[in-house]
């Protein structure tokens, strides 16, 4: 089992079995090509490549004041297309640049909500993919003509463990309660 965690002081743990072909992508400490964003994990599948982004507004370190603004620009889809849909179309673009685009791309969020009550994960989550999958392949005045992310999902932290049980995460400290929101 090969643990894994997005930075040193991250809060979620990912436990990878030893078979899974996985690789960090958006590396600390390494030179990556200059105004690129990329998505945290990359995991190469049988028939499909999965990109992965990991947001943890439920940090134990974070202040409630910033938890509470990131849960609004989460509402606001500046998230979505500040964020993630660059770090999607980047990760593509650099993959796809490495060779290594020879599989259907699928894009997963992982959101730790599990600091806000089940009312707010749910109003947030409801409709969340629809507008990422939307943003991603029409960033300008016209779609892309080349779809490069053939689908993505969007997990809180419960939900990645129902999907993915063999790749569990475990929050390392105890967030806030839940209903902070």
């Amino acid at each position: 089992m090969r643990l894994y965690k997005a930075e040193d002081n991250a809060d979620l743990q990912f436990a990878f079995p030893d078979w899974l072909n996985w690789e960090e992508l958006d590396k600390q400490n390494v030179k990556l090509p200059v105004k690129m964003k990329f998505v945290d994990l990359v995991i190469e599948r049988e028939k499909d490549v999965l990109l992965i982004e990991i947001k943890d507004p439920s940090h134990a370190s974070s202040p409630e004041k910033e938890r509470a603004s990131y849960f609004k620009r989460l509402q606001d889809n500046s998230v979505v297309t500040q964020e993630l849909t660059p770090k999607a179309r980047d990760s593509y673009t650099y993959l796809h640049l490495m060779e290594k685009d020879t599989k259907t791309f699928k894009y997963i969020v992982l959101i730790g909500l599990d600091a806000f009550d089940e009312q707010a994960q749910k109003a947030l989550l409801g409709g969340f993919k629809d507008r990422l999958l939307a943003d991603i392949r029409c960033e300008s005045f016209e779609p892309w003509k080349r779809r490069h992310i053939e689908d993505c999902v969007v997990f809180s932290v419960a939900g990645w463990n129902k999907q993915f049980p063999a790749w569990q995460i475990s929050r390392l400290s105890k967030s806030a309660p839940a209903g902070a929101q």
